[in-house]
């Protein structure tokens, strides 16, 4: 990692602690003060034939934890993994079906390692609007190979993300990373929220733009408002953070996270919504203990985690922040050797979700340790 300013200075300090000959590819989360193209370029040449693929961020998950402004490279190493990548562009629109059948493409001419494991990640624009149907897409091509991933990111500006792979930027674009591994591994999916009594209905809503207009047929900024207690011309992304609205899925509710009001007093969402959805408020549990349970995970023999990576809603990162939490949680982070970017937006189970920490926990190989 590297906390420099300048994008070069920035790629030569982080790869310098990779070592090369080891290293099969590399995840790279990019902070909001450097500038992407140029830090694309200087990485491609400090790492010259190593894969190198990533997206700007919300923040960063370092080994210290929470961070706003360092480059994170993750190294991951060729004696236990395998990777194949395949760029989807555009994403405004897309085809279901040839997204699908191009996931099930790749999977198919990615040869299967014996006793290997596999898994899916995605890196995809945060401001495209279509994570909803890629994700679902995805899980319909690569059917029994887990996906995880997170939406790209670009601080709290909501302007433009960036899709980084072998030294080129995308916009528009996700990245499918499919993976083999002879690690054990395990996904990681919760929040910290539970459904009050108080209901709303989507009675008017513009689908493909994500906005809802109407609340239980009235303004829904206004509506919503009135049901947290708080004034229209207060409602701000740490409102949000505090106050999410859920949507149930069978006996599990999933978040749908508010991006902000609209001028016209719309509000505009971070995940797929249409008329008729019936939303529930949400109220949140204790974050840290929620943090620190959902992560103490073990594989079949009792073992810690060699590292998970996280995909964490940049929403829970600003509460967590709000509530003068930042040190402890970044505790947690680093006891659970924790390590990946803040989001706007969450991939798991073939759904996209909001203000959820998303995660792969990696173990030990059950026949050997760690070359």
């Amino acid at each position: 990692m590297s906390r420099s300013a300048d994008p070069a200075r920035a790629a030569s300090e982080a790869a310098a602690q990779i070592d090369r000959t080891q290293a099969r590819f590399v995840l790279a989360f990019i902070p909001d003060r450097l500038a992407c193209a140029s830090l694309a370029e200087a990485l491609a040449q400090q790492l010259p034939g190593l894969p190198v693929f990533g997206c700007s961020s919300a923040g960063q998950i370092t080994p210290e934890g929470y961070e706003d402004d360092a480059l994170l490279l993750l190294a991951f190493p060729r004696a236990h993994f395998r990777c194949a990548t395949r760029l989807i562009r555009p994403l405004s629109p897309f085809s279901i079906e040839e997204v699908s059948t191009e996931a099930r493409r790749l999977a198919a001419q990615f040869a299967h390692s014996a006793r290997w494991n596999r898994l899916a990640l995605i890196f995809a624009d945060g401001l495209s609007k279509q994570e909803d149907l890629l994700v679902a897409a995805l899980a319909a091509g690569l059917e029994d190979v887990p996906v995880f991933g997170g939406s790209a990111a670009d601080a709290l500006r909501f302007r433009e993300t960036a899709i980084l792979q072998d030294g080129a930027l995308h916009r528009d674009a996700a990245l499918l990373v499919l993976i083999e591994t002879d690690l054990e591994f395990r996904g990681l999916g919760f929040d910290h929220f539970l459904p009050t009594e108080h209901l709303m209905v989507v009675t008017e809503a513009v689908p493909e733009e994500r906005l809802v207009l109407e609340l239980n047929g009235a303004p829904a900024a206004e509506e919503y408002a009135r049901l947290v207690g708080s004034p229209v011309e207060a409602l701000s992304p740490q409102v949000f953070a505090e106050h999410p609205v859920l949507v149930r899925n069978n006996s599990i509710y999933h978040v749908r996270a508010i991006q902000k009001v609209t001028e016209t007093g719309a509000l505009s969402f971070l995940s797929a919504i249409d008329d008729g959805l019936l939303l529930t408020l949400g109220r949140g549990r204790e974050i840290l203990r929620t943090l620190e349970d959902e992560l103490a995970v073990t594989d079949a023999a009792g073992r810690g985690p060699e590292f998970i990576l996280g995909f964490d809603c940049f929403l829970r990162k600003l509460e967590i922040g709000q509530k003068q939490l930042t040190a402890p949680a970044s505790e947690i982070l680093r006891r659970h050797r924790v390590l990946g970017f803040n989001t706007y937006g969450e991939q798991h189970c073939g759904v996209h979700v909001n203000q959820t920490f998303v995660g792969v926990a990696f173990f030990e190989p059950r026949t050997r340790g760690l070359a």
